[in-house]
């Protein structure tokens, strides 16, 4: 009887949820405290052709620090990218250009600027404050597709507030997946709420143990992690495929180790 009355609230409350609720559950979804890993990034123009690159790229606390090195292609050896999210101040955004030798800041104002002439932009790479937007739960049995299968998700809609943004709004898809709150797909608006961008994502499951990293035991935790992203521009008839493998979490990467002298050095 117990059981049937806990079964019976929890899904009166997944049916009265709002929209700021569901934003909430993705937004304190469990994550590692860093993550290390390797990256294939494929540009692909509206004529076709492909550019592909590699890179390293190292985080913590949700991203909300990070580093880029590009190993390839050679004209793209050597560059980097430093970010650091600041809630109470403009984002710390640079780029290592090694040809020029120089380090060039990108401005709150450039944040719409491709990063590496791929279908992201610099705003595209931070994460969005929770309380920057307006939200809205346009369903909550949606049908979406999911690593090709179809399934049934919550659908939000999130509207940017006083906020610099290229976005007039965003519609995402968010499945539920062993109670973990994973957004598998957006579609972006730009300022005269024209679709821009579709995005697909797909993530992997990663079991870390405190005690050893290869042991799973009780006590390990399952982090959902990114391993794919799909792009597409539908006004440009481009896109950017990011593949993410070789995945290290919890590796105890300190604050410190994101600056500009690490930036200019090869991992």
């Amino acid at each position: 009887m117990t059981k049937k009355i806990i079964i019976i609230l929890l899904l009166n409350y997944l049916l009265t949820m709002n929209g700021i609720e569901l934003a909430t559950l993705i937004e304190n979804r469990i994550k590692p405290d860093d993550i290390k890993s390797t990256n294939t990034m494929t540009i692909t123009n509206k004529k076709g052709r492909k550019k592909t690159l590699q890179l390293i790229s190292k985080s913590k606390d949700n991203s909300k620090r990070q580093m880029i090195w590009f190993l390839s292609p050679p004209d793209d050896k050597g560059m980097s990218f430093l970010k650091i999210e600041h809630d109470d101040k403009d984002d710390l955004m640079k780029m290592w250009l090694p040809g020029f030798k120089k380090l060039r800041r990108i401005a709150s104002s450039k944040k719409s600027d491709s990063f590496m002439g791929s279908d992201l932009s610099f705003e595209d790479l931070t994460n969005r404050n929770i309380n920057d937007f307006s939200y809205k739960l346009i369903s909550n049995e949606s049908e979406c597709e999911y690593k090709s299968t179809t399934t049934s998700c919550y659908e939000l809609e999130s509207i940017p507030k006083n906020i610099n943004s290229q976005y007039s709004k965003h519609i995402t898809w968010v499945i539920q997946e062993n109670d973990t709150y994973l957004s598998i797909k957006e579609n972006s608006f730009d300022k005269d709420s024209q679709l821009l961008k579709i995005k697909s994502i797909e993530f992997e499951q990663i079991t870390y143990s405190q005690d050893s990293d290869s042991a799973i035991t009780n006590s390990s935790k399952n982090f959902y992690i990114m391993n794919k992203l799909d792009v597409k521009n539908v006004q440009k008839n481009t896109s950017t495929s990011l593949v993410v493998n070789d995945i290290s979490i919890n590796l105890g990467i300190e604050d410190k180790d994101f600056n500009e002298m690490n930036l200019k050095r090869l991992p």
